[in-house]
């Protein structure tokens, strides 16, 4: 059984595959020639983090592939009320074909996963948000970026700059990341990303001077400063993150033909310029629909990827 939790879990040529299958299917959607690849199969979809893009695209994606979306919050299901994980995944995974999980803790959709049936996918934990960097590379390659660019991360080390971390090592391409001190990345996901860029040629740089990083960059990318779940922290981190917001001044370091890429949702004056974000607006909002055309491609995958399509 194949599942998505994070980027270190697939080769290059399976992300290729997933990425190939997105354009494809995005080519269909946009001349309304919706297959049914996916036909009458159900995903199940729990939340204990909210999102607006996580839920649109893969209830809008799953119906788009023929099949139907279940909205389950952890205030509407057992799980909510203290019933163990493994015995969610148990019961929610003989009744429909693929789950997606928005979580708080990596561990949580891994113990999910070993005791499911079916596919799971990562639609976000603390560690990885491993549908996003696909939407981004599809992107990527969309604005004729993805040909052994030189890519730039600046802002917090948290679930968005390790997943860059793995897309870069398990693409070979260059990543700068660029954090403040006491912001950096995982030392554990940084040690696995160096172990697959060793073998895949990846270069990738890791340090605390955003205009070095960014300097001849092809594609700079940032995330908010302050993440669900932190807002507490919030006037500690404006004042730590002095210094690290992409502007026009931050963005001029890049390539002239350089394209930026946010996640969403973007909070402008602190981890990025108004200016900047409205120049790069067109750039920014097809990678934000893009999550729906890379997740089917994700979701397609799995389901042909199944080593048993009917549960025992």
């Amino acid at each position: 059984m194949r599942h998505f939790l994070t980027l270190k879990d697939f080769s290059k040529e399976e992300i290729l595959e997933m990425i190939s299958l997105a354009q494809k299917i995005k080519a269909q959607t946009k001349k309304k020639e919706f297959v049914p690849y996916m036909e009458r199969q159900t995903l199940g979809m729990i939340f204990e983090k909210s999102s607006t893009r996580t839920r649109v695209s893969f209830e809008t994606g799953i119906y788009q592939l023929g099949g139907i979306g279940l909205f389950l919050s952890s205030g509407d299901i057992q799980l909510g009320r203290g019933e163990p994980m493994k015995d969610t995944a148990r019961v929610i995974s003989r009744m429909v074909d693929m789950v997606m999980i928005r979580t708080f803790s990596q561990k949580k959709i891994e113990e999910f996963a070993l005791y499911s049936r079916v596919p799971v996918i990562n639609g976000l934990t603390d560690e990885y948000h491993p549908a996003q960097l696909m939407a981004d590379y599809l992107t990527m390659v969309e604005y004729g970026k993805a040909d052994n660019p030189v890519c730039a991360y600046v802002g917090d080390g948290n679930n968005m700059a390790h997943s860059w971390l793995m897309l870069a090592s398990k693409m070979g391409f260059e990543l700068r990341i660029a954090t403040p001190a006491g912001y950096e990345c995982d030392a554990g996901i940084v040690a696995d990303a160096m172990a697959f860029a060793a073998q895949s040629g990846a270069k990738i740089s890791i340090g605390n001077d955003p205009k070095a990083a960014v300097k001849g960059a092809d594609v700079v990318t940032t995330d908010t400063w302050v993440s669900m779940g932190k807002e507490e922290e919030k006037e500690r981190r404006v004042a730590d993150f002095a210094g690290y917001i992409v502007d026009n001044a931050m963005m001029s370091c890049a390539r002239s033909d350089a394209i930026f890429l946010h996640c969403l949702p973007a909070y402008r004056g602190y981890e990025v310029g108004e200016e900047l974000f409205e120049t790069h607006a067109e750039t920014i909002f097809a990678e934000a629909e893009n999550r729906l055309h890379a997740q089917k491609g994700i979701m397609v995958w799995l389901d042909q990827h199944r080593l048993d399509k009917v549960s025992n």
